[in-house]
Protein backbone atom coordinates (compact mmCIF):
# COMPACT_ATOMS: atom_id res chain seq x y z
CA UNK A 1 0.00 0.00 0.00
CA UNK A 2 1.23 3.60 -1.09
CA UNK A 3 1.22 6.29 1.09
CA UNK A 4 3.07 9.41 2.78
CA UNK A 5 3.39 11.23 6.14
CA UNK A 6 3.52 14.89 6.75
CA UNK A 7 4.97 16.40 9.98
CA UNK A 8 5.18 19.60 11.03
CA UNK A 9 8.73 20.61 12.90
CA UNK A 10 8.10 22.77 15.93
CA UNK A 11 10.47 25.02 18.38
CA UNK A 12 11.84 27.02 15.15
CA UNK A 13 11.28 30.32 16.54
CA UNK A 14 11.29 33.74 14.94
CA UNK A 15 13.98 34.56 12.16
CA UNK A 16 15.65 37.37 11.91
CA UNK A 17 18.00 38.99 9.13
CA UNK A 18 21.07 36.62 8.51
CA UNK A 19 19.99 33.60 10.56
CA UNK A 20 21.12 30.35 9.36
CA UNK A 21 17.88 28.21 8.48
CA UNK A 22 20.35 25.18 8.28
CA UNK A 23 20.82 25.67 11.75
CA UNK A 24 17.57 26.60 13.20
CA UNK A 25 16.01 23.64 11.19
CA UNK A 26 18.46 21.23 12.54
CA UNK A 27 18.26 22.43 15.85
CA UNK A 28 14.59 22.08 15.82
CA UNK A 29 15.03 18.88 14.59
CA UNK A 30 17.15 17.53 17.14
CA UNK A 31 15.19 18.63 19.90
CA UNK A 32 11.97 17.06 18.94
CA UNK A 33 14.05 13.85 18.34
CA UNK A 34 12.93 13.98 14.93
CA UNK A 35 15.13 11.90 12.54
CA UNK A 36 15.56 12.59 8.56
CA UNK A 37 15.93 10.31 6.56
CA UNK A 38 16.64 9.61 2.60
CA UNK A 39 14.49 10.76 0.36
CA UNK A 40 12.42 12.87 2.62
CA UNK A 41 11.25 16.87 1.73
CA UNK A 42 11.72 19.75 4.01
CA UNK A 43 9.05 22.17 2.72
CA UNK A 44 9.73 25.97 4.28
CA UNK A 45 7.29 29.18 4.27
CA UNK A 46 8.65 31.05 2.23
CA UNK A 47 7.89 34.14 5.14
CA UNK A 48 11.29 32.50 7.39
CA UNK A 49 13.00 32.11 4.23
CA UNK A 50 12.29 36.29 3.36
CA UNK A 51 13.06 37.08 6.68
CA UNK A 52 16.48 35.31 7.13
CA UNK A 53 17.97 37.20 3.44
CA UNK A 54 17.02 40.73 4.80
CA UNK A 55 13.77 41.08 2.35
CA UNK A 56 11.92 43.00 5.28
CA UNK A 57 11.78 46.66 4.38
CA UNK A 58 10.71 49.66 5.76
CA UNK A 59 7.30 50.80 3.58
CA UNK A 60 4.77 53.19 4.90
CA UNK A 61 2.86 52.48 1.57
CA UNK A 62 2.45 48.64 1.21
CA UNK A 63 0.73 49.74 -2.28
CA UNK A 64 3.83 51.60 -3.36
CA UNK A 65 6.10 48.17 -2.68
CA UNK A 66 3.26 45.93 -4.43
CA UNK A 67 3.55 48.31 -7.62
CA UNK A 68 7.48 48.25 -7.10
CA UNK A 69 7.54 43.89 -6.75
CA UNK A 70 4.95 43.62 -10.07
CA UNK A 71 6.54 43.32 -13.90
CA UNK A 72 2.63 43.65 -14.93
CA UNK A 73 -0.87 44.18 -13.14
CA UNK A 74 -2.99 41.57 -14.57
CA UNK A 75 -6.39 42.40 -12.56
CA UNK A 76 -7.45 44.75 -10.32
CA UNK A 77 -10.73 45.67 -8.45
CA UNK A 78 -11.78 48.23 -5.99
CA UNK A 79 -12.47 46.99 -2.47
CA UNK A 80 -15.28 47.87 0.25
CA UNK A 81 -12.67 49.72 2.75
CA UNK A 82 -11.73 51.85 -0.28
CA UNK A 83 -8.60 49.81 -1.21
CA UNK A 84 -7.91 48.29 -4.24
CA UNK A 85 -6.94 44.20 -4.69
CA UNK A 86 -4.39 43.83 -7.39
CA UNK A 87 -3.36 40.18 -8.89
CA UNK A 88 -0.01 41.19 -10.34
CA UNK A 89 2.89 39.23 -12.35
CA UNK A 90 5.94 39.33 -10.12
CA UNK A 91 9.86 39.62 -11.39
CA UNK A 92 9.66 36.16 -11.15
CA UNK A 93 6.34 35.19 -13.27
CA UNK A 94 4.16 34.22 -10.25
CA UNK A 95 0.82 35.76 -10.88
CA UNK A 96 -0.98 36.48 -7.34
CA UNK A 97 -2.71 39.34 -5.03
CA UNK A 98 -0.37 41.67 -4.36
CA UNK A 99 2.85 40.37 -5.45
CA UNK A 100 3.46 38.34 -2.30
CA UNK A 101 4.08 41.75 -0.29
CA UNK A 102 3.00 40.46 3.14
CA UNK A 103 2.47 42.80 6.23
CA UNK A 104 1.12 40.03 8.42
CA UNK A 105 3.72 39.26 11.67
CA UNK A 106 6.54 41.91 10.94
CA UNK A 107 7.18 45.44 12.55
CA UNK A 108 4.67 48.32 11.64
CA UNK A 109 5.74 50.20 8.75
CA UNK A 110 7.28 47.58 7.21
CA UNK A 111 6.71 44.55 4.84
CA UNK A 112 8.23 41.82 3.46
CA UNK A 113 8.88 40.54 -0.03
CA UNK A 114 9.37 37.62 -1.16
CA UNK A 115 12.69 36.00 -2.06
CA UNK A 116 14.75 37.60 -4.58
CA UNK A 117 14.77 33.80 -6.63
CA UNK A 118 12.84 31.18 -4.73
CA UNK A 119 14.68 28.50 -6.71
CA UNK A 120 18.47 29.31 -5.77
CA UNK A 121 17.25 30.16 -1.77
CA UNK A 122 15.55 26.13 -1.46
CA UNK A 123 19.15 25.01 -3.47
CA UNK A 124 20.81 26.58 -1.11
CA UNK A 125 18.56 25.12 2.11
CA UNK A 126 19.42 21.71 0.58
CA UNK A 127 22.68 21.75 0.31
CA UNK A 128 23.15 23.15 3.74
CA UNK A 129 20.98 20.34 5.44
CA UNK A 130 21.79 17.71 3.47
CA UNK A 131 25.82 18.92 4.03
CA UNK A 132 24.85 18.91 8.28
CA UNK A 133 22.75 15.98 8.23
CA UNK A 134 24.38 13.23 5.73
CA UNK A 135 20.52 12.51 4.19
CA UNK A 136 19.48 12.88 0.89
CA UNK A 137 16.70 15.41 0.89
CA UNK A 138 15.01 17.88 -0.87
CA UNK A 139 13.52 21.14 -0.24
CA UNK A 140 10.06 23.02 -1.50
CA UNK A 141 9.84 26.86 -0.45
CA UNK A 142 5.95 28.01 -0.35
CA UNK A 143 3.76 31.11 -0.39
CA UNK A 144 -0.21 31.27 -0.44
CA UNK A 145 -2.02 32.06 -3.25
CA UNK A 146 -5.54 32.73 -4.59
CA UNK A 147 -7.19 30.37 -7.43
CA UNK A 148 -9.14 31.74 -10.10
CA UNK A 149 -12.69 30.62 -9.49
CA UNK A 150 -12.11 29.31 -6.53
CA UNK A 151 -12.78 31.29 -3.21
CA UNK A 152 -10.22 30.83 -0.29
CA UNK A 153 -6.38 30.27 -0.45
CA UNK A 154 -4.06 27.45 -0.56
CA UNK A 155 0.38 26.90 -0.28
CA UNK A 156 1.72 26.62 -3.53
CA UNK A 157 5.89 25.81 -4.39
CA UNK A 158 7.50 29.04 -5.13
CA UNK A 159 10.94 27.13 -4.91
CA UNK A 160 12.08 24.04 -5.23
CA UNK A 161 15.57 21.77 -5.25
CA UNK A 162 16.68 18.57 -5.83
CA UNK A 163 12.70 17.73 -6.13
CA UNK A 164 10.94 16.96 -9.53
CA UNK A 165 9.00 19.94 -10.28
CA UNK A 166 6.45 17.04 -12.08
CA UNK A 167 5.57 14.05 -12.74
CA UNK A 168 5.07 14.27 -16.75
CA UNK A 169 2.39 11.05 -17.38
CA UNK A 170 2.19 12.17 -21.05
CA UNK A 171 2.28 8.66 -23.56
CA UNK A 172 1.19 6.99 -20.44
CA UNK A 173 -2.24 5.04 -21.21
CA UNK A 174 -4.94 5.07 -18.68
CA UNK A 175 -6.72 1.79 -17.57
CA UNK A 176 -9.03 1.81 -20.77
CA UNK A 177 -6.10 1.93 -23.02
CA UNK A 178 -6.06 5.53 -23.84
CA UNK A 179 -2.90 7.10 -24.16
CA UNK A 180 -2.60 10.19 -22.52
CA UNK A 181 -2.17 13.55 -23.92
CA UNK A 182 -2.16 16.20 -21.31
CA UNK A 183 -1.84 14.88 -18.05
CA UNK A 184 1.44 16.58 -16.04
CA UNK A 185 0.94 16.55 -12.35
CA UNK A 186 2.51 19.65 -10.46
CA UNK A 187 4.51 17.73 -8.00
CA UNK A 188 5.75 20.28 -5.67
CA UNK A 189 2.51 22.49 -5.48
CA UNK A 190 0.87 19.42 -4.46
CA UNK A 191 3.63 18.60 -1.62
CA UNK A 192 3.05 22.56 -0.77
CA UNK A 193 -0.58 21.67 -0.34
CA UNK A 194 -0.05 18.75 1.87
CA UNK A 195 2.07 20.20 4.19
CA UNK A 196 0.37 23.60 4.69
CA UNK A 197 -2.45 20.97 6.32
CA UNK A 198 0.14 20.52 9.62
CA UNK A 199 1.57 24.20 9.23
CA UNK A 200 0.49 26.97 10.59
CA UNK A 201 0.36 30.34 9.80
CA UNK A 202 -0.59 31.37 12.99
CA UNK A 203 1.41 29.01 15.62
CA UNK A 204 4.88 29.47 14.76
CA UNK A 205 5.53 26.04 12.91
CA UNK A 206 6.85 27.23 9.67
CA UNK A 207 8.59 23.88 8.10
CA UNK A 208 7.13 20.57 7.75
CA UNK A 209 8.90 17.34 6.52
CA UNK A 210 6.95 15.07 3.94
CA UNK A 211 8.14 11.16 3.87
CA UNK A 212 7.29 8.64 1.59
CA UNK A 213 7.48 10.14 -1.81
CA UNK A 214 9.69 9.19 -4.76
CA UNK A 215 10.32 12.53 -6.28
CA UNK A 216 13.89 13.68 -5.36
CA UNK A 217 16.65 14.31 -8.02
CA UNK A 218 20.50 13.94 -7.85
CA UNK A 219 20.57 17.90 -8.69
CA UNK A 220 18.86 20.68 -8.13
CA UNK A 221 16.84 20.42 -10.65
CA UNK A 222 14.71 22.74 -12.77
CA UNK A 223 12.63 23.88 -9.69
CA UNK A 224 9.79 25.74 -9.60
CA UNK A 225 10.69 28.49 -12.42
CA UNK A 226 10.07 25.54 -14.75
CA UNK A 227 6.33 25.47 -13.96
CA UNK A 228 5.64 29.65 -15.45
CA UNK A 229 3.36 29.38 -18.12
CA UNK A 230 4.72 31.32 -20.91
CA UNK A 231 2.86 34.06 -22.30
CA UNK A 232 2.13 32.07 -25.44
CA UNK A 233 -0.11 29.36 -23.59
CA UNK A 234 -1.92 31.79 -21.40
CA UNK A 235 -5.07 31.58 -22.16
CA UNK A 236 -5.92 33.97 -18.97
CA UNK A 237 -2.96 36.65 -19.42
CA UNK A 238 -5.62 39.64 -18.47
CA UNK A 239 -8.24 40.25 -15.97
CA UNK A 240 -12.01 40.78 -17.94
CA UNK A 241 -11.90 44.50 -17.12
CA UNK A 242 -8.13 44.89 -18.44
CA UNK A 243 -8.93 43.09 -21.56
CA UNK A 244 -11.96 45.38 -22.20
CA UNK A 245 -9.30 47.97 -21.75
CA UNK A 246 -6.74 46.46 -24.11
CA UNK A 247 -9.62 45.73 -26.74
CA UNK A 248 -11.11 49.00 -26.50
CA UNK A 249 -7.99 50.72 -27.13
CA UNK A 250 -6.71 48.80 -30.39
CA UNK A 251 -10.34 49.36 -31.76
CA UNK A 252 -10.16 52.81 -31.35
CA UNK A 253 -6.54 52.50 -32.91
CA UNK A 254 -8.03 50.70 -35.47
CA UNK A 255 -10.60 53.76 -35.77
CA UNK A 256 -8.26 56.11 -36.16
CA UNK A 257 -6.52 54.30 -39.56
CA UNK A 258 -9.68 53.54 -40.79
CA UNK A 259 -10.51 57.48 -40.54
CA UNK A 260 -7.10 58.12 -41.84
CA UNK A 261 -7.07 56.31 -45.24
CA UNK A 262 -11.19 57.65 -45.52
CA UNK A 263 -9.59 61.04 -45.94
CA UNK A 264 -6.99 59.84 -48.08
CA UNK A 265 -9.28 58.17 -50.02
CA UNK A 266 -11.65 61.69 -50.90
CA UNK A 267 -8.36 63.66 -51.53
Amino acid sequence: MRGMSVWAVDGIGEVGPGDDLVALISEALERSGDVLVDGDVLVVASKIVSKAEGRLVAAENREQAITEEARRVVASRPRADGGVTRIVETRHGFVMAAAGVDASNVPEGHVLLLPVDPDASAAALARGLRERTGVRLGVVVTDTFGRPWRSAQTDLAIGAAYVKAVDDHRGDVDAHGRELTVSVTALVDEIASAADLVKSKVGGTPVAVVRGLDVLLDEPGPGVASLVRCAESDMFRLGSDEAFEEGHAAGMRMADLLADDARETRR
